[in-house]
């Protein structure tokens, strides 16, 4: 089997949803500091200085472990985490090209709404996720962690096959990495809460890295955030 030749995932850097919401949540307000769509929220001060700490860590590389490939998240924070990157590494690197199937789980008509919001304006919501259960709960016009992992299964193997062997690097989302792993490890929900509940939710600007073992993908870090500056 041909499989790419090192992958590392990062999630992009702290979001100014990543405040905004948990804030609003603590107080249980209906409105969060963040408007507009999923796909253009910015990122913080905080989040640019952790991608400049991503292109650091990418300076440090020997030459030979360079990545060949980028792939991003057509969402703002993922692009502006890679640009940054890119920029404070110095590095001559690859253009980046954008995937749909690399997206954050699509929350449909629950996008950008408090936990609040979602209690008043959807009460049969709870309901219906605590029937359906999390790995296949889809939110109305959403998607399910299901639904997740199957793009990422296609996407992870297309990127297999039309890069065999080269180093690739992905900038995405915590469901995109979490779900990558599943995908690569072949991972059942169970086996994803565990593991979450063992190693911690993954955390902005991580950097997991996967290399290839005898045509199999093996994990080789997860969630690590030892390059980040204590910001």
């Amino acid at each position: 089997m041909s499989v790419v030749g090192e992958l590392i995932l990062v999630r992009h850097g702290q979001s100014l949803a990543n405040v905004a919401f948990p804030a609003a949540d603590k107080h249980g307000l209906l409105e969060a500091e963040v408007t507009g769509r999923d796909a253009e929220v910015p990122l913080t001060e905080v989040g640019e200085a952790q991608a400049a700490a991503v292109g650091a860590w990418l300076a440090t590389l020997p030459a030979e472990q360079v990545p060949e490939v980028v792939i991003t998240s057509p969402y703002r924070r993922a692009r502006e985490t890679w640009r940054i990157a890119a920029d404070s590494s110095g590095l001559d690197l690859p253009a980046p090209v954008t995937d749909d199937r690399l997206v954050d789980r699509l929350l449909g008509d629950l996008e950008m709404l408090t936990l609040a919001a979602v209690a008043q304006r959807f009460p049969d919501e709870a309901g219906r996720r605590s029937e359906a259960g999390e790995y296949r709960y889809a939110p109305p016009s959403g998607e399910s962690f299901a639904d997740v992992e199957a793009r990422l299964a296609t996407f992870l193997t297309d990127l297999n096959q039309d890069h065999a062997g080269e180093r690739v690097v992905v900038v995405a989302h915590d469901a995109v990495v979490l779900m990558m792993r599943a995908v690569i490890q072949n991972l059942g929900w169970d086996e994803v809460i565990a593991m979450e509940r063992a190693e911690g939710t993954v955390r902005n600007a991580s950097i997991s890295q996967f290399l290839d073992r005898d045509g199999q993908l093996e994990l080789v870090r997860y969630n690590d955030v030892d390059h980040l500056p204590s910001i």
